[in-house]
């Protein structure tokens, strides 16, 4: 039996803090069908951070021995870049944090366990309108998360145009419910991309 830990902010957590069960609503409980012989642990919370995330590993809140861990955060970060009145020099501060977290976070899973990582990047969709000025901030958070997955030697699983690809061909309703969460079948496009890198990372 192999152990996979799911880290992340409210899509990850998908409300399973609210009586969902223990996987959630989201992608996180879509995947049992798509894996073979994995205990599955969300430890998805809402507003989380990189920050936040880094924390409660610091602090030795989430038990890290499993097998292969994965990670989904930074829209948070993006979100109080734009809706705190930063200015562009702030931000770009806010940003390089982010990054700095982020490394922080890698180099403490890799120092407590020898557990596969695997990145989610972060997304958004501009609908509504006004979440298309995030997307910038959002394609230069995941440029570096791509980055700080070849120097960690991580999988990274890219999403952003991938989703609103499917935005655009469904309808925006159909994928995500606020232009930052995702609809059930916004979920299941994560779980299936997901699933089959696992599967990709186990049988390398």
């Amino acid at each position: 039996m192999r152990h996979l830990l799911c880290l992340g902010d409210s899509i990850t957590c998908a409300d399973r803090l609210f009586g969902s069960g223990p996987l959630g609503e989201g992608y996180v409980s879509m995947l049992p069908p798509l894996l073979k012989d994995f205990e599955i642990r969300n430890k998805g919370m809402d507003g989380f951070t990189i920050s936040r995330i880094l924390q409660n590993i610091q602090a030795d809140r989430i038990d890290l021995k499993t097998d292969l861990v994965t990670i989904q955060a930074g829209i948070n970060n993006i979100g109080l870049m734009m809706n705190t009145d930063r200015s562009p020099t702030q931000q770009k501060k806010m940003l390089a944090d982010a990054v700095l977290d982020h490394t922080a976070l890698l180099k403490k899973i890799a120092e407590q366990t020898r557990a596969g990582i695997i990145l989610l990047e972060p997304f958004v969709f501009p609908h509504p309108e006004e979440f298309a000025t995030w997307i910038p901030l959002v394609k230069e958070l995941s440029e570096h998360i791509r980055e700080l997955a070849d120097i960690f030697s991580c999988a990274f699983l890219p999403l952003h145009d991938l989703l609103n690809q499917e935005a655009r061909r469904l309808g925006f309703a159909a994928i995500t419910t606020d232009g930052i969460h995702l609809t059930r079948a916004g979920h299941a496009i994560v779980a299936q991309r997901l699933a089959r890198c696992i599967n990709n990372e186990i049988s390398a």
